[in-house]
C-alpha cells in the first residue's frame, strides 16, 4: 500500500505499507514510527466518492486500497480527556511518547539493499537456502534499524531487541542464521552494538536524552543509565523550537520572582512551566541538585496548592495524577484487604495483624517527636502527619495537616487527606526523578504499576505475583 502523507505545507512525505493495517489505531502506530510524528493528531483522507475532498478517518475500511492520500492534524492534546494544553509543550527526544509496536514494523531499506532481499529470499522460498550476508549489507540494515529503533527509545529494552530481531527474520527469512533455533540471535546483538555506537552520533548531535549520560572527564564507567524507569513519557524532552537556554532561564527568573509575591499568578505561573520544563528535566535528570537547591532554583513546582504538581506529573506521565492513584486504590482496598486478612489467619504475620487491628480499634505507640527538627530528622522520603487531640493512634482519625519530605526537607504540605498525600508523593518522585528506596521498592512499585497502571506489564516478579492473588480473590 503507497500512502501520501501531508504532514505540513512543506512536508509531504512518501510511505509504503507492505502490510494494511487493520485498524485506524494501528494505522496511527505506523505513521508514530516511520515519520517519527510526535503528540496528537486526527487523520483526513481523500475520499474518492466525495470527489478526493478531504473526509476525518473513522473506519480503515474506508480508505482506498492501493494508494491514498492522508493529512495530518495536529491537536492540542494526546487524545486523552486531558485540559493540559501541550501544544507549547517541547519536542519529545528520541520518541519517548511512542509506545514500542508489536510486532515491530520493518522499515523499508534503501533500493540496492531491498533488490538484494528480494532476490535471496526467492532463493530461500525455493530452496531454503540461507544468504551469506555481505558487511556492507549487514551495516546498511543495522543503521536503518538503529535510527528506526532510536527515535522511539534511545535506551530499549531487552525484550525490544528481541522483538526487532524477529520481525526482521520473519519478514526477510533469508537471514535466517543457521545454527540458531531461533533464527535471529545474532542479529539480537547486532543491534545492541549497533545501537550503543549510534548513541555516540545522538550525543554528538545534542540529543538530550543521550547526553545526560555522557560521561564526564575522569567520571567512572559503571554509574547508573539515565533512563525511564518509571514510566515516564516525557522523560528527558528536546527545547521548543526557537528557544535556547539562555531564553528559558530568563523566564526561569520571570517565574522565581512571580512566585516571591503575595498573590501570584496561577495562569502564568503554569505558562512558564510549560515553556521551561526541557530545561528543568534536563537540570533534575543531568546534575541532580539537592533538593532545597531544586526548591530554590523552581519554587512553583513545590506551590502550596499543588496543583502544579500535579501537572508536572501530567507532563512527565500524560495521566492524571489524583485520578490514576485515587481510582486504584478504591478499585483494590476490598480486595487487599481480605488477602491481608487471610494471611493473619496462621498466626505468623503479627506486625501484620497489628496493623489490620488499628483499623477497628485505636492502638496506641505511634512515634512523638517534641518538634518539628526531630520529626524530619531521618526521613530521605515519606510523609509527616500532622494529628489533633493527645491520645495517639497507629491510624490517626483527625488529621490536620500532611506534609511530604524528601531529602529532611518539607517540599509540600497543607494535604488534608492521607491517601491524596500519597498520591502527591508519588507524584513529587517523578517530578524530582528519584528513586525509590531500596526497602519499600516493591511498595512503590506496587503503587506505580497496579494502583496507578503506568507500565503495568513491565512489573517484577514479586509485584505480578500479589496483582495476581489480588485479581483472583472473590469477594
Amino acid at each position: 500500500m503507497l500512502l501520501r502523507v501531508i504532514v505540513s505545507e512543506n512536508e509531504i512525505r512518501r510511505l509504503s505499507v507492505e502490510d494494511i493495517p487493520s485498524s485506524v489505531k494501528e494505522l496511527y502506530q505506523v505513521l508514530r514510527t516511520n515519520l517519527g510524528l510526535r503528540g496528537g493528531f486526527i487523520l483526513q483522507f481523500e475520499d474518492p466518492d466525495f470527489n478526493n475532498q478531504l473526509c476525518n478517518l473513522t473506519n480503515i475500511k474506508d480508505l482506498p486500497v492501493d494508494r491514498a492520500t492522508l493529512k495530518v492534524l495536529f491537536t492540542a492534546d494526546d487524545g486523552s480527556d486531558s485540559t493540559l494544553d501541550t501544544g507549547s509543550l517541547p519536542s519529545t527526544s528520541s520518541g519517548d511518547s511512542v509506545e514500542w509496536p508489536d510486532p515491530f514494523p520493518i522499515p523499508q531499506f534503501s533500493h540496492d539493499v531491498e533488490l538484494q532481499l528480494k532476490e535471496a529470499n526467492c532463493r530461500y522460498a525455493k530452496d531454503g537456502s540461507l544468504t551469506v550476508i555481505p558487511k556492507s549489507l549487514k551495516t546498511d540494515i543495522l543503521d536503518t534499524l538503529a535510527d528506526r529503533m532510536s527515535k522511539i527509545s534511545a535506551y530499549p529494552e531487552r525484550q525490544h531487541y528481541e522483538n526487532v530481531a524477529k520481525a526482521l527474520v520473519e519478514k526477510h527469512p533469508c537471514l535466517r542464521e543457521p545454527g540458531s533455533e531461533k533464527g535471529w540471535y545474532s542479529w539480537f546483538h547486532s543491534l545492541k552494538f549497533k545501537l550503543g555506537n549510534y548513541r555516540q552520533k545522538l550525543s554528538a548531535a545534542g540529543c538530550p536524552e543521550v547526553v545526560v549520560n555522557k560521561r564526564k572527564a575522569g567520571g567512572s564507567k559503571g554509574k547508573c543509565v539515565k533512563k525511564s524507569k518509571k514510566g515516564e513519557v516525557n522523560y528527558c524532552p528536546d527545547p521548543p523550537e526557537g528557544q535556547s537556554s539562555e531564553n528559558m532561564e530568563e523566564k526561569r527568573k520571570i517565574m522565581e520572582g512571580e512566585m516571591l509575591k503575595r498573590d501570584p499568578d496561577h495562569q502564568l505561573l503554569e505558562d512558564l512551566m510549560v515553556t521551561t520544563f526541557s530545561q528543568r528535566r534536563k537540570e533534575i535528570i543531568g546534575d541532580q541538585p539537592h533538593i532545597t537547591e531544586l526548591i530554590s532554583r523552581w519554587p512553583a513546582l513545590f506551590y502550596e496548592k499543588q496543583v502544579i504538581t500535579q501537572l508536572e506529573f501530567r507532563r512527565i506521565v500524560t495521566t492524571d495524577l489524583l485520578e490514576s492513584f485515587l481510582d486504584g486504590l478504591d478499585g483494590l482496598i476490598p480486595r487487599l484487604l481480605e488477602v491481608y486478612k487471610a494471611a493473619t489467619k496462621s498466626g505468623k504475620k503479627q506486625s501484620l495483624k497489628d496493623i489490620l487491628d488499628c483499623l477497628v480499634k485505636d492502638v496506641s505507640g505511634t512515634a512523638h517527636v517534641d518538634t518539628l527538627d526531630d520529626a524530619l530528622k531521618g526521613i530521605q522520603l515519606g510523609l509527616l502527619i500532622a494529628c489533633e487531640g493527645g491520645e495517639r493512634s497507629a491510624i490517626p482519625h483527625e488529621v490536620f495537616d500532611v506534609a511530604v519530605v524528601v531529602e529532611e526537607t518539607i517540599v509540600l504540605h497543607n494535604i488534608k487527606d492521607v491517601a491524596q498525600s500519597f498520591a502527591m508523593l508519588m507524584g513529587v518522585i517523578y517530578c524530582v526523578n528519584l528513586k525509590y528506596p531500596d526497602d519499600m521498592k516493591y511498595s512503590f512499585e506496587f503503587l506505580q504499576r497496579v494502583v496507578m497502571k503506568i507500565r503495568p506489564d513491565q512489573a517484577s516478579a514479586r509485584v505480578h505475583g500479589l496483582r495476581n492473588k489480588i485479581l483472583r480473590y472473590k469477594l
